[in-house]
């Protein structure tokens, strides 16, 4: 008997250690490593820091910058990096109002109406304007033995691998026969690549570095590959000390400097305006760091290549090692293995690209989509993957920005006659709104903030984080308590009409109550209510009674409507594209006390058989993911991550792919993150294991780290 005890006990103890045992984290994220064997203009490389990226071709630098502007694009990024042309014009933004009727009274947006000229040309100044810049293109100059300049056609035997890691870039390939190999890396704390050759081409004076300045595109878009344009910038050529040369461009409304510094001996000259040519001594060794940064922090001191190399190295693996992870490699179910790819390189892009001062772009630190400007209703699927995944502090950085933005918030709500703050939609780093027909009228993003600052309080569970937030927590529940209109025939608040939904198919004129808007007006509100209990002080009696008598759900049929005024939410093709926004009501959002479950599973079932899926978003698959795990449906939770659909296409490089024009798509990522969290730690109220995997044998997820979702 003692015998079969000691070895129950011992195989207890073995179990529990197994249990506990910690991920290989080294393992886990290296089996993940992008290796690219050809040119492929979609699956360009970056490297970068979270402020600042550095995007490469097959050759590890920008050396094809024309032939890759209609995949990836190779842009040089910072999130300081924006420019404004002088409004010579003097146009205002009130030039871009239009009045709307709302609810018996008159609100302006800024919309973008076509006439007359001058308002429609100021339409176009205040969108381009301030506009974020490809501050630099830093690729070889390759020449042929017959002096004609390298081609893509000429690069061969090509391996590159992006070593996830440690954010390194190894690149090999020949040119006419010779070697050429490349290393590439950034500095984790300054806007700084590093870059290793090793080529007998510098002997022969076939390879050469170079830095050329592109303007700005004043366009939707901006592949860092526009040279010549009108406008009257400079570049200005300086030495900074032995080995070191400092260009300084001056533009309108900022001067910043490109600093080079290298190893050994070469000689920079200026081959044409904004353009430079870097040549090393005839050596088959050769290396330089390139920094970008603004004229008005003084004198650069430009890191050399190997404190590059040690800042990738040890700053990416703090952020491996931090927070959480999650290991398929014991699942069978064939879909595993890439699941854990894009999760793997949706946290190296999402880290890299969107862990700034500021809420990023949809294209982040690549290229410019929408001028380069932020839209505040995607922060939340750049975001909110952070806290679950044990990285608050990711998400927290840009958090001050809201308070910077503040007061031109406050002036919008003012402007329509509104209380509290109104948060802007397309805008820029000083909150400045952009005009925009669908933007200036989209609601949900009101009660983002909320969502972080809860977030926040549920990291660190003290008053000082409750203090920090309480400002803009209860700004933003005076605008929607008084956006709610309470209509006295029907004794309820309503929202709309003056709406464009999260769904962008419904005319604001006509729009009102959207079910995914009511169910975040009621979470959010009842959660403002609840940081004034956590801070003991009196609870604000308008969000109550909005709360409290705020409209029901609309229901038709036993499902929930896309809003109310569209009875015809399901037999109108229309309005079964764009995004699945029900789903947010129970997916992105907790169970409110708005929802009915059986309500919502119909809901469910119905637009899973029935929408026009080809004519969505990357972070629609997501949504639908959190929608089905919540409803307990993990089949359907995996099946929405792997639709076969076009804007659910994860590249080798990791990067979502929705079009030609939005080849990356960081919502999709931030999406997946969040939703893969939910599905293993679940969400509040949840007990068992994994609730969003089938529990066939098939998906035996093991994870570490994360926390629960609302």
């Amino acid at each position: 008997m003692k015998k079969v005890f000691i070895a129950l006990s011992l195989c207890l103890l073995l179990t529990t250690a197994k249990a506990q045992e910690k991920i290989d984290r080294k393992a886990l994220v290296t089996r993940h490593n992008v290796a690219i064997t050809k040119i492929d203009t979609l699956n360009s490389l970056s490297v970068g820091n979270g402020t600042f990226a550095f995007t490469v071709d097959a050759t590890g630098l920008q050396t094809f910058p024309d032939y890759y502007q209609a995949g990836v694009p190779l842009g040089t990024q910072s999130e300081w990096g924006w420019d404004a042309v002088p409004n010579t014009e003097n146009y205002k933004f009130e030039e871009t109002l239009v009045n709307f009727e709302q609810n018996g009274r008159q609100v302006s947006y800024g919309v973008q109406p076509k006439t007359p000229e001058r308002a429609k040309n100021a339409v176009e100044y205040f969108r381009a304007n301030a506009h974020r810049l490809q501050l630099g293109n830093l690729g070889f100059e390759l020449y042929k033995k017959d002096g004609s300049s390298g081609q893509p056609s000429d690069i061969k035997n090509i391996k590159q691998t992006l070593n996830v890691w440690t954010g390194e870039i190894e690149s090999s390939f020949t040119f006419e026969g010779t070697p050429v190999k490349v290393w590439t890396a950034s500095h984790q704390e300054k806007d700084v690549i590093g870059v290793k050759v090793a080529s007998d081409l510098m002997k022969k004076g076939q390879l050469k570095i170079r830095l050329r300045i592109p303007f700005p595109t004043m366009k939707w878009g901006d592949n860092g590959n526009l040279w010549k344009a009108d406008f009257a910038y400079t570049s200005t050529l300086s030495n900074n000390g032995k080995n070191e040369a400092i260009v300084s461009h001056k533009m309108d409304s900022i001067t910043y400097n490109i600093g080079l510094k290298w190893k050994g001996n070469a000689a920079i000259a200026q081959k044409e305006a904004h353009y430079y040519i870097l040549t090393p001594s005839k050596n088959n060794q050769f290396e330089f760091s390139c920094e970008f940064a603004p004229a008005h922090k003084g004198k650069l001191s430009i890191p050399d290549v190997a404190a590059v190399q040690t800042s990738s190295v040890s700053g990416w693996e703090k952020f491996w090692k931090s927070g959480g992870a999650i290991d398929f490699s014991a699942c069978t179910d064939a879909r595993a293995f890439e699941l854990e790819r894009r999760v793997i390189l949706s946290q190296y892009l999402t880290k890299l690209q969107c862990t700034g001062n500021e809420p990023p772009q949809e294209t982040g630190l690549t290229y410019n989509s929408w001028y380069g400007k932020p839209h505040l209703e995607m922060h939340w699927w750049h975001g909110v993957h952070f806290p679950l995944w044990g990285r608050a502090s990711l998400l927290e950085k840009s958090l001050p920005w809201y308070s910077k933005v503040y007061d031109n918030a406050k002036k919008i709500a003012e402007r329509q006659g509104f209380e509290g703050i109104r948060w802007q939609k397309m805008t820029d780093p000083d909150g400045n709104e952009a005009p925009s027909s669908i933007g200036a009228l989209l609601l949900w993003q009101q009660p983002h903030f909320i969502t972080y600052a809860e977030l926040m309080y549920r990291e660190y569970k003290d008053k000082a984080t409750l203090d920090l937030y309480k400002k803009r927590v209860f700004a933003t529940a005076d605008f929607m308590a008084s956006f709610a209109y309470y209509d006295q025939a029907q004794k309820r608040y309503i929202l709309g009409p003056g709406v464009i939904p999260a769904q962008e198919r419904f005319k604001a004129v006509e729009t009102f109550n959207p079910t995914y808007e009511l169910a975040y007006w009621n979470w959010a509100l009842n959660t403002a209510l609840e940081w004034k209990k956590r801070l003991g002080e009196p609870e604000v009696a308008k969000w109550k009674d909005v709360v409290a008598q705020l409209s029901k759900l609309p229901v038709q049929d036993n499902v929930y409507l896309a809003t109310e005024s569209a009875t015809d939410s399901y037999t109108n093709p229309e309005y079964k594209t764009d995004h699945p926004s029900v789903f947010g009501t129970y997916g992105m959002l907790p169970q409110t006390t708005l929802l009915d479950k059986n309500i919502m599973k119909n809901t469910f079932d119905l637009i899973w058989k029935t929408w026009s899926w080809e004519d969505t978003w990357g972070w629609d698959f997501p949504m639908t993911a959190m929608t089905a795990a919540r409803l307990q449906m993990p089949d359907k939770a995996v099946d929405a991550l792997f639709m076969k659909v076009q804007t659910n296409t994860y590249l080798a490089n990791g990067h979502n792919y929705q079009e030609d024009r939005l080849p990356i798509y960081l919502p999709g990522n931030g999406g997946l993150l969040t939703a893969v969290a939910m599905m293993c730690a679940g969400w509040d109220g949840t007990t068992e294991k994994n609730p969003g995997f089938p529990k066939d044998g098939t998906w035996n997820v093991k994870w570490e780290g994360l926390e629960k979702m609302f």
